[in-house]
């Protein structure tokens, strides 16, 4: 097959437009994505945000933000803030920004129709009567004693509603449209409640505020919206959606189209869980790096780009699933496995003694960026008679099969020469604390003349000039593949989730490391530069390991 005749795989809501193009239906395609700022984005609310702003590109449209804030008591202008960073840094633009509130005397006028009209009505009934009338899965609802009250009558106690004569929870304006519904979002829907909260836009304007299912499909056609693209939970809603836009004549009708949520193994995205979370203090804060909202998995060092093609490799389907962590863990492991730059930092270190090295010499050893690509150039690593290596790259009592150092043994320094260990020094506790080994002067740069050949090669820092880190080594924050579905979550936080090691050793480049950069610690993980850091106190956070260490444990829980 040439290159021109191979096609990228589609997906069903990409077929729909394509239709609605080809048939006229639409000259132009016009999408939105509608957050409730009460919360931080997680990688969830990535997934619509490609896709709604991914469709609205592919198809030469244009995609607005639009903040769904009608419930002022949980939303802050700190998350909108958040979230139009988030959608920042994901790579899209919006077209338009919104907020619902710029829509609240819209929506008050269409509310005042639909009672004109009586389909509508202010119902008196507390919230444990209107659940006791509404009725179950099994059985029909019944009118409420107030559903008969004459239009001026509603009319005139929806005025004094929207001028605060009432206590919160006073009354009610619902929906006039059928309690023996077999949907029960159709049996007689609250559109507007009483909540003296102040908003923190309109401030004190309004002490009545719209649901959401009254709020945001009139949005949508406020807006000129053609595919309203929503979770699958919304779609026993969609009969509501079109009911309230063809009753009130709405400007136009946007087709309501449902796909699978995101569900991700071992972790939360519950937006009440989250805060639960936060607050009680189990993680430090909504940009924690085990936490999976944007901003924690951006801290933790995830690309724009191993996100959106994670959102591209999980698809668009009506059916919901969940999501190994090891395909989003291998999109950025792809990712900095391409352009993160190589270098060398001791996590544990090991102190190592050249005793037959020059005293006060000191080497420059040229050092590649990247082994696969030589377009991103070198740089050179001091060496010198101290050293620095993995504490794991030693074993005294080693078996046949283990590579790396051992008393006797001979091993590869990274672009520098051959040692071997001759002795070991040990504390009064027993413990290895420095190795003491010979090099051999003919092997610079990791080959012997004399065609000999070592098995390990290990990574190392020169004592002299090594800068002192702490690496803050994180993991999974559950120990649960589906955490959401216990009795209690919290349960199964990881205890492990997050180590802290404060005596890493790296080589000096590093001292001139940003959180714009991404690095490979050789032989360890991936890392980037913690936004709390400092030049007097680096402090590095793990993106994630080489190799998916959890793949064992994955493959139990399936």
């Amino acid at each position: 097959m040439t290159n021109e005749e191979k096609t990228t795989p589609t997906n069903f809501i990409q077929n729909i437009i394509q239709d609605d193009l080809d048939t006229g239906k639409h000259s132009a395609i016009q999408t939105r994505f509608p957050p409730e700022p009460n919360g931080y984005l997680h990688i969830g609310h990535a997934k619509s945000i490609c896709l709604n702003f991914g469709m609205a590109k592919q198809f030469g449209g244009k995609c607005n933000l639009r903040f769904d804030d009608t419930n002022p008591d949980k939303e802050e202008a700190e998350y909108m803030h958040a979230i139009e960073e988030d959608v920042k840094w994901l790579g899209f633009e919006w077209n338009e920004l919104h907020h619902a509130s710029d829509y609240f005397n819209h929506l008050y006028m269409y509310a005042v129709k639909l009672i004109t009209e009586g389909k509508a009505y202010v119902d008196s009934l507390s919230a444990d009567e209107i659940r006791e009338y509404r009725g179950t899965l099994k059985e029909a609802g019944k009118n409420s004693p107030h559903r008969d009250r004459s239009m001026e009558e509603n009319l005139g106690m929806f005025q004094r509603m929207k001028e605060g004569e009432f206590e919160d929870g006073a009354h009610v304006l619902r929906a006039k449209i059928d309690m023996a519904s077999p949907n029960m979002n159709m049996r007689d829907p609250a559109l507007y409640r009483i909540k003296r909260t102040h908003h923190h836009r309109t401030g004190d304007d309004w002490v009545i505020y719209p649901m959401y299912d009254f709020t945001h499909c009139l949005s949508d056609s406020i807006e000129g919206i053609t595919h309203s693209l929503c979770t699958l939970e919304f779609a026993d809603h969609r009969p509501l959606y079109d009911w309230v836009i063809d009753e009130v004549k709405a400007p136009c009708h946007p087709q309501q189209i449902e796909f699978s949520r995101l569900e991700l193994k071992y972790t939360i995205t519950s937006k009440r869980k989250l805060h639960q979370l936060v607050d009680e203090g189990h993680v430090n804060g909504w940009d924690d790096p085990r936490m999976t909202t944007i901003s924690g998995i951006r801290r933790r060092g995830y690309t724009p780009a191993s996100i959106r093609d994670f959102c591209d490799r999980i698809g668009v389907t009506r059916k919901d699933s969940s999501i190994e962590m090891a395909v989003l863990e291998n999109c950025i492991r792809e990712d900095l496995n391409e352009h993160a730059i190589r270098v060398m930092g001791v996590i544990n270190p090991l102190k190592v003694t050249i005793e037959n090295y020059p005293d006060g010499q000191v080497e420059e050893m040229e050092a590649q960026n990247h082994p696969q690509n030589p377009d991103m150039g070198t740089r050179t690593v001091p060496f010198t008679k101290t050293l620095y290596i993995e504490h794991d790259d030693f074993m005294e009592d080693a078996p046949k099969k283990f590579f790396r150092l051992s008393v006797g043994r001979e091993v590869r320094l990274r672009y520098a020469y051959y040692i071997t260990c001759t002795d070991i020094v040990k504390n009064e506790q027993g413990e290895i604390i420095e190795l003491i080994c010979s090099y051999d002067p003919e092997t610079k740069g990791g080959s012997s003349p004399d065609g000999r050949k070592v098995k390990g090669t290990i990574h190392w820092v020169s004592a002299e000039h090594a800068i002192d880190a702490q690496v803050n080594a994180y993991d999974r924050l559950f120990t649960h593949p589906n955490p959401g579905s216990t009795d209690n979550y919290i349960e199964h936080l990881n205890p492990e989730s997050l180590t802290v090691l404060k005596n890493c050793k790296l080589e000096p480049s590093l001292a001139n490391a940003n959180t714009n950069k991404h690095y490979q610690f050789e032989r360890t993980g991936y890392f980037v530069l913690d936004k709390d850091s400092s030049s007097d106190a680096l402090i590095f956070n793990r993106t994630a390991t080489l190799r998916d260490t959890w793949a064992k444990l994955d493959k139990q829980n399936t």
